[in-house]
């Protein structure tokens, strides 16, 4: 019982969590990114097909990771903690 009593006085000592990134900002963010997302979408769908889709890949690859990071910035700022 003395151990728990150690790690109870521990966890009242330690500071509160504080994010990095202030959630008044995620709106903001989340905005930015899937705006970017939607138009590199766009892009990608208006590029000319190529025999080796190097560009098509690189459009396609950042447009997926913005819009990751997009949504995950839409589902914080609304309260959804992911």
């Amino acid at each position: 019982m003395d151990n728990y009593e150690v790690i109870q006085a521990l966890h009242k000592s330690l500071p509160p969590f504080s994010p990095y990134v202030p959630a008044s900002l995620l709106p903001s963010i989340a905005l930015i990114l899937l705006t970017s997302t939607f138009a590199f979408a766009f892009y990608f769908s208006t590029l000319p097909k190529d025999t080796f889709p190097v560009r098509e890949t690189a459009v396609a690859s950042l447009a997926s990771i913005l819009g990751g990071f997009g949504v995950v910035a839409l589902f914080c700022s609304v309260g959804v903690n992911v």
